[in-house]
């Protein structure tokens, strides 16, 4: 004898309730999650500062004397241009602020 399509249904929920009362618990809702807490808080908090990507077009001539350069600098291409950027709005902020 056939089951009726609502009956099939109604045998289904069944089992599917059935399997989610018998089911354990994951690690992540139970004792676990005091571990992943514990990890998280473990971390150190003194990271490296968060870098921003910046692009830019530069005159060709320009950009291989920045690469020619950076070879020789410990940091590459990002350590020169942050410290000519950093020359650079020094002596901006401090040309502004004389009278």
């Amino acid at each position: 004898m056939s089951m009726k399509k609502t009956d099939l249904e109604k045998h289904l929920a069944k089992k599917l309730d059935g399997k989610l009362k018998s089911g354990t618990i994951p690690q992540r809702f139970g004792q676990g999650a005091k571990a992943m807490a514990a990890k998280t808080e473990a971390k150190p908090k003194d990271a490296a500062p968060k870098l921003a990507q910046l692009t830019c077009k530069l005159p060709a001539d320009l950009a291989q004397r920045l690469r020619d350069r950076a070879v020789t600098v410990e940091g590459g291409v990002n350590a020169i241009l942050t410290q000519a950027a950093t020359q650079w709005l020094d002596s901006t902020m401090a040309s502004e602020s004389k009278p």
